[in-house]
């Protein structure tokens, strides 16, 4: 035993983990919530739309009732300083004190309302009554309403006998009469002393009315713009549903396009005769019919690929089965027998790479089922099932494992399943093709970041023009006389693939027969992504 089997003598116990690697249990996917789930663009849009219509059309009521009180205050305000002004003129001054000139048919015009009850109110300088209602109350101090003389009337809102009233009401100047001038040099004092007097001698007018007047206003404009809308929104409603129904038609036309077709049309859709808005949406389908349609056509050559080379295995079982039957001589139905089961091994082998060739096509691609794997504990693990085979070829097997042992271990991000079905049609391949007497080596190590899994041979070797087609399905040199389905290489290639390796070939340059320079398959292993590490 060498140096290079030195990682075979002992073999440690089977390492199950990494055959079961590639089984993992099939995990049903979470049902989406209901929250989730679009049932109908249709119904979505017009909740979209029919939402803030509905929130906004309360609002729209309130600021018309407020618009509406505003509109319906401003002519009955305007009645009502009217009102203050005529009674501010018959305010006169006798002896003194403020007296009203008002006649009877003045108040009864004054109060004349078949709907509201008009209130009004004289009060002196002093607060004393002069003449009206003497419920009225006053104006509240401290709200800006202090006597000015020749002020604008003012409005307020109050209440009298619990019953509220808008109220107009004005300060008006008195004045009185004065028997004598100021004295010479006191004039200053005496004009001052005037304004003061006259700022003092104010009444105050006031006329109150009741609400009902502008209440019914306001009522019949809130009615002549609301019931409006009330006629109006159901028109609304029913045009919205109409432009949704136009707006999305298209959406339904080309549905009912996509169900016409017939089952094996996978032709892309022209992206032209959609709305721009489905655009992308058509994109990503053509791009989805695209990908089906590869993955259908590749389904059909490997059916007709594998009915194809299923052939002649079958024909030769079946013409070995029918000539044992017709013979009578035991040592001619023993060869017969001998043809059969070679056959049978032949037509076993070709059915179980044919079905690793679809299980490696079907493994995903974007590295979702990879874990971390230790490349040389699998390539070691591989070589150990391979060494009874070796010996009934008469080869020398071996394993060289990577320099410092010792070290860590090689990880690669991979699927062990398929890692090892890679590493293993490497090496059938190579014991195939190696001459008794040969050797085989199965090498890993390291290149900087990188993995490298070397399988090297002494065998007749791959001449350079044939080694881009060896990957090739049922591809098989010309002259070999080993027997083979072409399947092996197809499989490493598909495999390599998926693990973003890089796949090499080139001459053993431990070899030095001339007429066996030996093979040497590199592959080339990315290196897997660091995770971050949990202490940070």
């Amino acid at each position: 035993m060498n140096e290079r089997d030195a990682g075979l003598a002992d073999p440690p116990p089977p390492d199950r983990g990494a055959d079961e690697a590639g089984f993992a249990p099939y995990v049903p996917p979470n049902p989406e919530p209901d929250e989730n789930i679009r049932h109908s663009l249709f119904g979505e849009i017009l909740d979209w739309m029919l939402a803030p219509l509905l929130l906004l059309w309360p609002m729209s009521i309130a600021i018309t009732y407020l618009v509406a009180k505003s509109i319906a205050n401003q002519p009955f305000d305007d009645a009502l300083e009217d009102r203050v002004t005529v009674l501010s003129q018959q305010i006169r001054t006798v002896a003194g004190q403020p007296v009203v000139q008002l006649p009877a048919s003045a108040r009864d015009v004054l109060r004349a309302d078949d709907v509201d009850s008009v209130y009004f109110q004289i009060s002196g300088p002093d607060g004393a009554h002069i003449d009206g209602d003497r419920d009225l109350p006053r104006p509240r101090s401290g709200n800006g309403t202090e006597p000015v003389q020749g002020s604008a009337v003012l409005f307020r809102n109050d209440t009298i006998h619990g019953t509220p009233v808008r109220v107009a009401y004005s300060w008006v100047g008195l004045d009185p009469l004065r028997e004598r001038g100021p004295e010479p040099g006191r004039a200053g004092q005496a004009e001052q002393a005037e304004k003061a007097e006259q700022r003092a001698v104010q009444a105050l007018v006031q006329v109150a009315e009741t609400l009902d007047k502008r209440a019914h206003l306001a009522n019949e404009i809130i009615k002549g713009v609301i019931l409006p809308q009330f006629i109006i929104l159901p028109v609304i409603l029913a045009l919205v549903w109409f432009a949704l129904s136009r707006g999305l038609s298209p959406l339904a036309e080309l549905q009912e396009r996509i169900r016409a077709r017939p089952q094996d049309d996978l032709s892309p859709i022209d992206p032209r005769q959609v709305p721009e808005e489905i655009s992308p949406l058509v994109g990503s389908f053509n791009d989805m019919l695209e990908r089906l349609a590869q993955t259908v056509e590749m389904q059909k050559r490997f059916i007709a690929d594998a009915a194809h080379q299923m052939k002649t295995p079958l024909a030769g079982m079946r013409m070995q089965s029918e000539l044992a039957l017709r013979q009578h001589d035991p040592g001619e139905i023993h060869r017969s027998l001998e043809q059969l089961a070679k056959s049978s091994e032949s037509a076993t082998r070709l059915v179980n790479q044919l079905l690793a060739l679809a299980r490696a096509e079907n493994q995903p691609h974007a590295g979702l089922a990879f874990e971390q794997i230790d490349l040389g504990q699998l390539a070691r693990a591989t070589v150990q099932d391979w060494v009874q085979a070796s010996f009934t070829h008469r080869i020398d097997l071996g394993y060289e494992p990577p320099e410092g042992a010792s070290a860590a271990p090689l990880h690669i991000a991979g699927n062990a399943l398929m890692l090892r079905e890679l590493l293993s049609n490497l090496i059938d391949n190579a014991l195939r093709y190696t001459p008794p007497g040969g050797s085989v080596t199965v090498r890993v190590r390291r290149d900087g970041e990188h993995a490298l899994l070397e399988v090297e041979d002494t065998g007749p070797g791959i001449a350079p023009s044939e080694r881009a087609h060896v990957f090739e399905r049922f591809y098989r040199i010309l002259g070999s006389n080993v027997q083979g389905s072409g399947l092996g290489l197809a499989i490493v290639r598909e495999i390599a693939q998926q693990h973003g390796a890089e796949i090499d070939i080139f001459n053993n340059p431990r070899s030095h027969a001339p007429r066996f320079p030996g093979c040497l398959f590199r592959l080339t292993f990315p290196p897997p992504a660091h995770e971050p590490d949990d202490a940070d």
